[in-house]
């Protein structure tokens, strides 16, 4: 395989900042004067917006996620649901 190939081949992936050097992981915002910045909440979203003095904006959508607190396996045959197995992500609900 040729260098020009090899080239053609690589994946660029975001690197991690390191030692205050930055890697301008959103090109065209680099060296914007920041004017405001605002966040809400909305139907269990966060809306961050970084508005700039030249009218753009930078903005993010965080929304949540449904964890499983509890998961458990039970013999109800007798009424008192009788824990089989008990498949949590906090062990501690479990005892």
């Amino acid at each position: 395989m040729n260098k020009r190939r090899v080239e053609k081949s690589k994946t660029h992936k975001p690197q991690p900042l390191v030692d205050g050097k930055h890697d301008n992981q959103y090109p065209g915002v680099q060296e914007k004067v920041g004017d405001w910045v605002e966040h809400k909440f909305a139907e269990g979203t966060l809306y961050i917006d970084v508005r700039f003095t030249d009218k753009t904006a930078l903005s993010w959508t965080f929304a949540t996620a449904i964890v499983i607190r509890e998961a458990h396996l039970s013999d109800w045959k007798t009424g008192d649901l009788k824990l089989l197995r008990c498949f949590a992500q906090n062990k501690s609900s479990c005892e």
